[in-house]
């Protein structure tokens, strides 16, 4: 055979730039032309082939082999090959190995190669590779990328970061910027694991920000992966409009991933019926997160059999909330055993909150001692809620220490009730300040019982407040005196009966009876005893008797006290008496002194 030249033809550097990794793209030819001129083209090649032109022959038979006539093209390429066309050499193995003679196939990408052809090196180091001849492949593919092959480039970086060779990346940009839109899809995924691992790193310049910048070029070429996380980004930076676009075309592609994800914004735009129909799209295609989507909404319109399926079909799907989501539509039921059974399965998987959720059904039980090791493996696992679970355990057993080292990670991780309960540890040891900034978080987080204790906490630094004169300008509220209010306005009684004695401190009494009224009909006797003080200071004592007697039947002292003296003043001497009797074993000590000796005058008077 002759040496081949070194001509390079159209067919050895066409544009691949959506070929997918595992094709030998770079062994087929590139199309020439529209179809119409393709027969007139067909024409003249063979015409100029037949008078012996090598050319001709070479490119004649490149265009009936992407036709898919392999007897036709065969006899052309070997005529080129033996006349040291190298195009047809690297053509002629790509024909071999359509029919399946992939070692004949190598033979004359070998020739190609060495005459030196970027695509037949590309292709004798893919052939390599699938036979497990790492150090040919390497050598094959990098003389095929140094030449400028994006393919080439794409198989090296390939074959390099499965060894994890640091040169990986060099050679996938290179694939990247030469259109390859897997390789920029690969590119953007490493950048943008770097950026998980590096988050001070990044910035404007930084990997996060490349990582997009490649996520949005595979996009655009096509790559259904790349929308998908480019949405991602979006949607997590508030780009919400741009993120369903990606998502869009991801999902339309056939991404099931990107139809869930899509599902789930429809959902949070208030578009329940649309996120339904793409979930539907991705549980079909075997996502288990929308799966699991689905459930939930049937559950929520109260189909809990058509929410069971869908829970099933997420297990079938792999994805282990399943088993998790069917436990707790069995609890919801009443249905304990099969909870049980279903959180076990999750929890045994590896679910941590599956795990906190059979240790409080076994702790409802009474298993404590069962109960425990699922609240620890689950709080190991990040549970939030199992580490608090974990220090209410140790709390009832009067093991202090292991509670607050466990209501304190739980707290660390923005856990409401653990802050409050970390907070009045705290002040119980004297660690004021330490307390208030636990407090501070809890209340922060909506708890009124934390508000309050705060708000106690900073009154009790304050100084005294001056009385209020009447005509006197209103002092603006103190900080105390917001958290006050906010713990009142949640429903927390002793904070609106502070509120109101603040109120009535200041001189408004609207707004003090407002709140002991509010904390009086929630239950509170002191609410009721301040609402009785305030109604008879303005002159409505048969109401205040009311509120009053509602504070003393509920032990309340000084009510009681209160209504033994209206009585007596009345001349119902035995009514005043049988209160005074219960005002002074209910006590405190100086209010039942005080009762004892308005009892024994009462009992004179009526023995007189």
């Amino acid at each position: 055979m002759n040496v081949m030249g070194d001509k390079v033809t159209l067919f050895e550097t066409g544009r691949f730039a959506q070929a997918a990794p595992e094709e030998i793209a770079s062994t087929t030819p590139d199309e020439t032309g529209a179809a119409a001129d393709e027969v007139a083209e067909l024409a003249r090649r063979r015409l100029a082939a037949e008078a012996g032109d090598v050319e001709a022959m070479s490119v004649l038979g490149a265009m009936l082999l992407r036709r898919g006539d392999l007897d036709g093209a065969e006899p052309h390429l070997r005529a080129a090959t033996a006349a040291g066309d190298r195009a047809a050499a690297n053509n002629l193995g790509v024909l071999l190995h359509q029919r399946g003679y992939a070692d004949e196939a190598a033979g004359w990408w070998r020739i190609a190669a060495v005459a030196g052809s970027a695509a037949a090196a590309h292709a004798l180091g893919r052939y390599h590779r699938e036979r497990g001849d790492e150090p040919a492949a390497e050598y094959w593919l990098r003389q095929s990328a140094e030449q400028g092959h994006v393919l080439g480039a794409y198989a090296l970086a390939d074959l390099l970061e499965h060894r994890g060779d640091a040169g990986a990346e060099r050679w996938m940009r290179v694939a990247a910027e030469h259109g390859h839109r897997e390789a920029a899809y690969r590119l953007a995924r490493t950048l943008d694991q770097r950026a998980a691992r590096e988050p001070a790193a990044d910035g404007a310049d930084g990997p996060q920000a490349e990582a997009e910048q490649w996520y949005r070029q595979a996009a655009a070429r096509g790559h259904r992966r790349a929308a998908l996380h480019l949405g991602a980004i979006l949607e997590k930076r508030g780009e919400l409009k741009e993120a369903g676009r990606w998502y869009l075309t991801s999902a339309k592609d056939g991404e099931a991933r990107a139809a869930c994800a899509l599902g789930f914004l429809l959902r949070d735009a208030g578009d329940t019926e649309s996120a339904a129909m793409w979930w539907l799209r991705a549980a079909q295609d075997g996502d288990g997160n929308a799966a699991n989507a689905l459930g939930a909404l049937h559950a929520e319109r109260g189909e809990p059999q058509t929410a069971e399926r869908w829970y099933r079909a997420a297990l079938d799907a792999g994805d282990i909330n399943g088993a998790y989501n069917l436990g707790l539509l069995c609890a919801e039921q009443g249905r304990t055993a099969q909870a049980e059974q279903w959180y076990r399965r999750a929890a045994y998987a590896g679910h941590r909150e599956a795990a906190n959720a059979l240790a409080v059904l076994l702790l409802q039980g009474g298993d404590t001692s069962g109960a425990e090791p699922w609240f620890s493996k689950a709080a190991e696992g990040g549970s939030v809620d199992a580490a608090f679970n974990l220090g209410i355990l140790y709390s009832g057993r009067g093991q202090e220490q292991e509670a607050l080292r466990w209501y304190e990670r739980a707290a660390a991780a923005g856990h409401t009730e653990a802050a409050l309960q970390v907070g009045m540890a705290r002040l119980r040891a004297g660690d004021e300040q330490a307390a208030e900034r636990h407090l501070r978080c809890a209340a922060g987080g909506g708890s009124a019982e934390a508000a309050y204790r705060l708000a106690t906490l900073l009154d009790a630094r304050r100084p005294p407040a001056p009385a209020h004169e009447l005509g006197a300008p209103v002092q603006e509220k103190t900080e105390c005196e917001e958290w006050y209010e906010r713990a009142a306005g949640q429903g927390h009684r002793r904070a609106q009966v502070r509120v109101g004695m603040l109120a009535a401190a200041r001189g408004d009494v609207v707004e003090a009876a407002r709140w002991y009224r509010a904390a009086a009909e929630a239950g509170s006797r002191n609410g009721a005893f301040n609402l009785g003080l305030l109604l008879a200071r303005e002159g409505s004592e048969p109401e205040a008797v009311v509120w009053w007697t509602r504070a003393a039947e509920a032990g309340h002292g000084r009510a009681a006290l209160r209504l033994a003296l209206v009585h007596a003043r009345r001349g119902e001497l035995s009514e005043g008496q049988r209160w005074a009797d219960r005002a002074a074993a209910l006590g405190p000590r100086e209010v039942a002194e005080r009762a004892a000796r308005l009892r024994d005058a009462l009992r004179e008077e009526l023995s007189a």
